[in-house]
């Protein structure tokens, strides 16, 4: 058989799956690729280069232009040269690493009765409702104003209505977990995101002909979420389900999020055909990827792009992701320079909180057949 031949034959016998999806507005339906997933190209998931992030105003604005055309065709990109230490980054990632070889009543000391904070055992959660539950562990944690460098003497101003968003118990994912400098090195790690992603959002302002600081107002208390992420190798164990999940496809709920990913592949994304690409790892970088709040501001401009995480290698994988978000409670419209007569605003005015809130309560209601 030709090569032609051969490869039209495979194409043939392949078809689609139907993936249900999260969303705001509530349940989507997209018709996916059941194709084997192949590594991204340059193009599909670019490389932005963020040296002139700390340069002046025209090197800013040309940063800024590299990152738009990413965000505007997948949504997604590594960034390099982003100005985090590498030792801060290694150091949350040993730590890590020591935490979830810990045996699993040490760790499960460590949740609590908000089950997005603390530790997460084994496919104790499902992100997608039609694939099956995430093989992955996971040690999660939210913003506070107390570890934010920006606020760290002047606790005392925080508002009631910042304070109100953090748990009674969160504490209590601090307390001494038998690893030495655990909290003291994921958070280092953690504040040198929470710099970046501030710096990234200028980047955005720019790249969208807006003032620089203009979602200055909107960071001064942000969604700041953070995730130390394990997904145990399969080792010599057979796989099987083909189609199982590290954690099912979704979007993310915020403005952009940041990830640091070990040299095991298993990050996926939907690209604009409807088939899965690897983002395979790539020294020196982090994956950014818009969310879906940001999509939201821009009326659609910048894509928030389905991903997921499929492990099905021997060795143990690990991720920290951080996904930054603006103040919960600030309302804000779709931005000026992403609108005009032929294409007015497609969206109200809302805030963070009130979307993210109305996405998650999704999980508690019955998905409805397309």
């Amino acid at each position: 058989m030709s090569t032609t031949a051969m490869s039209a034959s495979s194409a043939s016998s392949h078809g689609y799956k139907k993936l249900i999806l999260r969303s705001y507005e509530g349940y989507t339906y997209r018709d996916v690729s059941d194709h084997p997933a192949r590594d991204c190209t340059d193009d599909e998931v670019p490389i932005v280069d963020l040296s002139g992030m700390f340069g002046d105003l025209e090197a800013r604005k040309a940063v800024a232009q590299s990152l738009l055309k990413a965000a505007e065709t997948s949504g997604f990109f590594y960034i390099k040269n982003h100005g985090i230490d590498e030792n801060v980054l290694l150091g949350a990632h040993h730590k890590a690493r020591e935490f979830f070889r810990l045996p699993v009543e040490q760790k499960q000391k460590l949740s609590t009765t908000e089950s997005s904070y603390g530790y997460q055992g084994l496919r104790s959660r499902q992100v997608n409702p039609s694939e099956g539950k995430d093989r992955k562990e996971v040690f999660n944690f939210h913003y506070e104003p107390q570890f934010d460098p920006v606020h760290k003497d002047q606790l005392s101003e925080v508002p009631a209505r910042v304070r109100k968003h953090i748990p009674n118990d969160f504490s209590a994912i601090w307390q001494p977990n038998g690893v030495e400098g655990f909290k003291e090195e994921v958070l280092a790690y953690w504040q040198a995101c929470l710099s970046t992603a501030r710096e990234l959002i200028r980047l955005v302002s720019l790249a969208l002909d807006l003032p620089e600081d203009y979602f200055d107002r909107y960071t001064t208390y942000p969604g700041g979420d953070f995730g130390l992420v394990f997904y145990p190798g399969h080792g010599d164990e057979q796989i099987e389900n083909p189609d199982e999940v590290g954690i099912g496809a979704h979007t993310d709920l915020q403005i952009l999020t940041l990830l640091w990913q070990d040299e095991h592949k298993g990050l996926q994304v939907l690209n604009s055909q409807n088939e899965w690409i690897f983002a395979p790892p790539i020294p020196g970088t982090l994956v950014v990827n818009i969310g879906d709040f940001l999509m939201r501001l821009t009326n659609d401009r910048l894509k928030s792009t389905v991903h997921r995480v499929i492990q099905h290698g021997r060795d143990d994988r690990y991720s920290m992701p951080f996904f930054f978000g603006f103040n919960f409670d600030e309302k804000i419209a779709v931005v000026p320079t992403c609108t005009d007569e032929r294409n007015p605003p497609k969206y109200e005015p809302a805030t963070c909180g009130e979307l993210i809130a109305k996405r998650l309560a999704l999980g508690n209601q019955p998905v409805k057949s397309s």
